[in-house]
């Protein structure tokens, strides 16, 4: 259905602010958009809390009225992945297994916080089983489609893919998702959207049912770097966040790992709107350069036994795999059964493997403002293509492989829609340094300005 509201945070703030709309007008228009049969709601949700977001809604509205709304955002709605407690509701992970699951007795301190400055929870979001690919697929609830041709049916991207087909069709302004191997910048891509990993230890992963806690990050996927900012800011900590300040492009340096695995088996359509987006930026001022990163090379032999998702994985599911196995998405099954292979031995030579790589690939990257490349080497494939075992692993790889990268280094990562109208979607991926996250920000918005024309 056509969408009149506000796409952005700060629009949607402004214009609560000036009384344009209200936090129940926006709720109800989001609501709308989920319970449209044409649409995509109902298998982007597992869950739609109606009830208490139009009560939280009109609570917000009568806050703002008396000048006591909690914070500028107060009233917006968002959407929360099926992966993060909130008191008095099941989480089940997108898994069958889990379908008599107690209620949470408490809320993830993350949406708690989210919560508190006022953002009007809709509903929760469709995943991939357990968070383990990057595809979007759910056999038990559906999978939610791209926006982009609809009617092939394209893949969403995984594992957050609920939350980003939300935010693509109006389904709420902004998905709270997690990224461990790039399950908030993945669906991003393939929808058009943007999506965020931030350095892990700055979001409390508390409340969260884990894949691997050494790759686990909370993220926040919408429609603008300043809303991604905005919602980090907040799950954080910070009392308050505003958008940041876009840097000028003129004067930036990105590097780009040149003959790295990160452009192998690029697509062509994802190679022309990458390298258009770096001669956008090149025109605008800013300093490319093409360097060597033989520290990537290094990663894929340190997780060649499944790495740490593998490892840590089966550890959390060991005991539910021995008394529902046969309940499980086979294919999520079997990437969980690979930590069976390993050892103690195998997992601290990961750990040794892994420190000694991200202290090199620091150095490293230090001279840039961001490094870059396609989020991912595919536009959307046909969710048919999939069907087949040896395909499905076949394009999670390459949907995953870019991402996967950045979180085994614990950078902070974001990526941007980089494709003209009408296009497939393409995402173009940066990433800063450790703990580098408010700097990222400030270049991301950058960037998106100049790939904008602004």
């Amino acid at each position: 259905m056509p969408r009149a509201e506000p796409t952005s945070l700060p629009a949607a703030a402004a214009a609560l602010a000036a009384g344009q709309t209200s936090a129940v007008a926006l709720a109800e228009a989001a609501l709308a958009r989920i319970h449209d049969p044409a649409g995509e709601g109902s298998r982007a949700f597992v869950a739609v809390q109606a009830e208490a977001a139009l009560a939280t809604a009109r609570a917000m509205d009568a806050l703002r009225a008396v000048g006591r709304a909690p914070s500028p955002w107060a009233g917006i709605p968002i959407t929360v992945k099926d992966l993060f407690d909130q008191e008095g509701v099941p989480t089940r992970a997108g898994a069958a297994v889990l379908a008599d699951a107690p209620p949470a007795t408490s809320t993830a301190p993350v949406v708690a916080r989210l919560q508190r400055a006022g953002f009007v929870v809709l509903g929760r979001t469709n995943m991939v089983e357990f968070a383990f690919s990057g595809l979007g697929v759910n056999p038990h609830h559906g999978t939610p489609r791209s926006p982009y041709d609809r009617a092939t049916g394209r893949l969403p991207g995984g594992s957050s893919s609920g939350a980003a087909v939300a935010v693509a069709d109006g389904m709420g302004l902004a998905g709270l998702g997690s990224d461990t191997g790039g399950s908030c910048r993945v669906p991003a891509a393939l929808c058009g959207i943007v999506g965020y990993k931030p350095t892990a230890k700055r979001v409390p992963l508390e409340g969260v049912l884990p894949l691997s806690p050494s790759l686990d990050s909370i993220g926040p996927i919408a429609n603008t770097v300043g809303c991604c900012s905005i919602l980090h800011e907040l799950m954080a900590g910070a009392e308050a966040a505003v958008p940041p300040v876009a840097r000028s492009v003129a004067g930036l340096r990105f590097g780009i790992p040149e003959g790295s695995f990160l452009f192998d088996g690029v697509e062509p359509a994802v190679a022309a709107a990458f390298e258009r987006a770096v001669a956008r930026l090149a025109a605008a001022g800013a300093f490319i350069e093409r360097f060597s990163f033989p520290e990537l090379a290094e990663i894929p032999k340190a997780n060649a036994k499944g790495g740490f998702a593998a490892a840590e994985s089966y550890a959390w599911h060991r005991a539910l795999i021995a008394t529902s196995r046969d309940g499980y998405d086979p294919r999520v099954l079997s990437r969980i059964l690979r930590g069976a292979e390993q050892d103690a031995a195998d997992y601290q030579e990961l750990l040794a493997a892994r420190a000694r790589i991200v202290a090199a690939a620091s150095l490293r990257i230090a001279p840039y403002d961001a490094v870059l490349c396609p989020t991912a080497a595919l536009t959307p494939p046909p969710i048919a293509a999939v069907a087949d075992d040896a395909e499905y692993g076949r394009i999670n790889l390459l949907l995953l492989r870019n991402t996967a990268a950045f979180n085994f280094l614990d950078s902070c990562s974001i990526s941007l829609p980089c494709h003209a109208p009408g296009e497939a979607p393409v995402g173009l991926m940066l990433t800063g340094a450790h703990d580098g996250d408010a700097a990222l920000f400030a270049v991301s918005a950058a960037v998106e300005a100049a790939l904008a024309g602004r």
